[in-house]
């Protein structure tokens, strides 16, 4: 494969160069690439390296094959995680209507560019499904249409952590009837464009504009993702987003495993990932016949296993796997997710599987009370926006029940709301934050909340 970006670097690289640019470790073998080994491949925009901004060489190139390889009609490199393209999606929406029409779970990064951009979001209310929450169908979407005017367009979060995929097909057929744009924050599905069972439900197939997180399922370095374009009426304002958004300092070394990532797995990404999937399937069947219970409905290279139904709380069990060495994505209240890509080695799932089963033999870790997950919402009494802006104080989690919620706060991860600002605060939510081992949205377990009498 041509790597167009890593063999600039490379060659740099092998020069004995005097470096007086940026960055400030200068490369400098002893002190610094001792500890970092690809030091010297981090540099900045030089005469060969092009930039980001307004890439017309090595970048623009690789630019170009990657929108080839995903079916887009440009792809932009970002390398400060999908937060940014989301926020670039939500940028573009502005110019279409003054509300976007999200699904709840969505990821903190929507509901923040909601708020600074100033557009307001309709929340489709998730079904639920063994614990989990289930993306909007196209009948609830249409439900909103009709009832909610000046909606631009529909932002869609699949995958969702759990692997939860959304019916495109059927959504873009009802953003085409009422004549709304379709974006997609795919963060968790970039890899779908490789997998050939399913190929059909990669959100490009379906979506104007979408955003694929690179680095949780490809091999590309953390913060490296992609914001795609398929209507090319978006192309300036995706570009103006970017131009406000995207961090003017790029990492080199993630740009190039941008490139990579895409490119491998156009290469060789199906056998890798069929290999994968037959190996969860088979440990799925296992931990079945041991009475250990997985979730049933992902649809991507994820497992769910649900431990509260063993009566052993998951961030106990958690930390007997860590004792193992093995180190998963997150625990909730009822499950621990496995992340898994095309370059996990079938063999390690395997043995994951064991160790899974051993840790659910422990009858020490076990507990009489069989936790499960909780999802609430409550009462709106204000729009998000208004509530946003109105004055706000900070008050104890216990004592914030009943009151109106100024800003979100959540559990990290997976970042999406268990309060959203402009609702009335449950006891529910409360007790499901203070659960949480890391939160959004709170100062020293106080939260904030619209003040009573307050302009």
């Amino acid at each position: 494969m041509e790597l167009h970006i890593y063999n600039a670097l490379k060659k740099y690289a092998g020069r004995r160069q005097m470096r007086f640019h940026m960055p400030g470790h200068k490369g400098n073998r002893r002190r610094f690439g001792r500890f970092f080994r690809d030091a010297k491949m981090d540099i900045t925009e030089l005469s060969f390296s092009d930039c980001l901004e307004n890439a017309d060489g090595v970048i623009a190139q690789a630019q170009r094959d990657v929108a080839d390889a995903l079916g887009a009609k440009k792809s932009y490199f970002l390398t400060d995680g999908s937060s940014c393209g989301v926020y670039a999606l939500v940028f573009a929406a502005r110019g279409f209507g003054g509300k976007i029409l999200i699904s709840r779970n969505s990821h903190k990064s929507v509901y923040n560019a909601c708020a600074v951009l100033g557009l307001e979001p309709v929340i489709v209310q998730n079904n639920e499904s063994n614990g989990v929450l289930l993306p909007p169908n196209a009948s609830e979407i249409e439900s909103v249409l009709k009832r909610e005017g000046d909606i631009g367009a529909v932002l869609l979060t699949s995958p969702d952590y759990y692997g939860n995929i959304a019916d495109y097909a059927a959504i873009r057929k009802i953003c085409d009837r009422y004549g709304k744009l379709l974006f997609v924050d795919g963060a968790h599905g970039a890899y779908l464009r490789f997998d050939h069972d399913e190929d059909a439900v990669y959100a490009g197939r379906f979506a104007d504009a979408w955003v694929d997180g690179s680095h949780k399922t490809m091999p590309t370095l953390t913060q490296g993702a992609l914001l795609n374009i398929r209507n090319e009426a978006l192309f300036s304002a995706a570009e103006e987003a970017l131009d406000r958004f995207r961090t003017t300092s790029p990492s080199y070394l993630v740009l190039a495993s941008l490139e990579y990532g895409v490119k491998m797995m156009r290469e060789c990404g199906a056998p890798l990932i069929d290999a994968v999937k037959r190996e969860i399937l088979l440990v799925k069947s296992k931990l079945k016949k041991r009475g250990i219970s997985c979730y049933q409905q992902s649809k991507t290279l994820v497992l769910a296993v649900d431990f509260a139904s063993q009566g052993i709380l998951p961030q106990t069990a958690l930390e007997a796997l860590e004792k193992r060495g093995v180190f998963a994505e997150l625990a909730d209240s009822r499950y621990v997710l496995f992340y898994f890509s095309a370059l996990t080695a079938p063999a390690a799932i395997a043995r994951l599987g064991r160790k899974i089963c051993s840790v659910c033999r422990m009858r020490s870790l076990r507990t009489a009370a069989e936790e499960k997950t909780v999802y609430v919402s409550g009462i709106k009494k204000f729009s998000y926006l208004t509530a946003t802006s109105l004055q706000r104080e900070l008050v104890p989690l216990e004592q914030a029940i009943g009151r109106v919620a100024a800003k979100n706060a959540g559990s990290t991860p997976p970042c999406y709301p268990v309060v959203i600002a402009g609702e009335q605060i449950t006891e529910e939510a409360v007790q499901a934050l203070k659960k949480a081992r890391h939160t959004f949205g709170l100062e020293e377990n106080a939260i904030a909340v619209v003040k009573i009498g307050g302009k």
